[in-house]
């Protein structure tokens, strides 16, 4: 029943969307709408704790930080991977009715080449520490799947190199207050992001096995990925603790659930289609204890 609710709800996704045989419909798709606020929301938390006014958060540059960060930003990440993993995309099932598979189209290419090369748009507009985190996002977002260091071909690297994901936030926040955010705040993010893309990967397993890539997921198997997983998430609520204890208490969250994950009888890939909802819902509460400190101060 679930999965044919499942099945339901991509047909009605994919009736209001330009089919994928048109390019706007093949990028749409090759841009993983449901992933979007995974880069679009860190730049909300980023900009909500930086600013000192509710006037400031609808800066032109906050806004266009956002803008990119939600679809072009996408379009090039995912873009460079599903370039530099059409091989191993042929026997991935998430590229049957959830993703799409690259085939080749220059057309495609050039989209995800211009989608990159409008962040030069930015180099005069952010701070020097700004743009010093823009380069890692990109330097990252690049590597993970493109020779020569792939990193998502590297037990643990592959995890480390998801920090990325945070970089976002990094790049509102220091181009708003021309500072960068505490460490522990980027150490407990970075340590998010790694827990999620390892936890990301478990549905991988078997596909990337058979097609003989290595990565953390692979190398632990599924149940010791799930410890692996919950120890990232408590570290990034340790690291968050040093910020505020609002934050650590929220991070919680993560390894209780993925202990529920593990002990029950919930498949896996299923559950990972959960996590967009509640990593919005962890962000929107995120972003609301942010803005009750902008308008009351406290």
């Amino acid at each position: 029943m679930n999965r044919e609710r499942v099945r339901r709800g991509l047909s009605r996704y994919k009736e209001h969307i330009p089919p994928e045989t048109t390019t706007t419909g093949y990028l749409l798709r090759l841009s993983r709408p449901r992933f979007w606020f995974y880069l679009a929301g860190p730049v909300i938390v980023g900009v909500v704790y930086a600013v000192d006014g509710l006037s400031d958060l609808f800066s032109p540059l906050a806004l266009a930080l956002f803008a990119y960060f939600l679809v072009p930003a996408n379009v090039f990440l995912y873009g460079v991977n599903d370039v530099f993993d059409a091989d191993i995309d042929e026997a991935n099932p998430k590229k049957d009715d959830r993703e799409v598979r690259y085939t080749g189209d220059r057309t495609v290419l050039v989209a995800v080449l211009v989608s990159g090369l409008l962040a030069v748009g930015f180099v005069p507009l952010l701070p020097s520490a700004a743009l010093a985190a823009l380069a890692l996002f990109f330097f990252l977002a690049v590597e993970y799947s493109a020779p020569p260091l792939r990193f998502k071909t590297t037990p643990l690297f592959d995890s480390l190199s998801n920090g990325l994901y945070v970089l976002p936030g990094v790049v509102a926040y220091t181009a708003i207050t021309g500072e960068l955010p505490s460490l522990f705040a980027v150490a407990g993010g970075w340590l998010w992001t790694m827990g999620m893309h390892t936890f990301s990967a478990i549905p991988d397993i078997e596909p990337d096995r058979e097609a003989g890539v290595r990565t953390t997921a692979t190398a632990l198997g599924e149940r010791r990925t799930y410890g692996y997983c919950a120890l990232c998430w408590l570290a990034a609520a340790v690291a968050f603790a040093f910020v505020h204890v609002f934050f650590a208490l929220l991070l919680l969250a993560y390894p209780v659930l993925v202990f529920a994950i593990a002990r029950s009888s919930v498949d896996v890939e299923r559950a990972y289609w959960w996590y967009p909802a509640v990593n919005t819902l962890v962000g929107m509460v995120m972003t609301l204890g942010g803005l009750w400190m902008v308008v009351y101060g406290g």
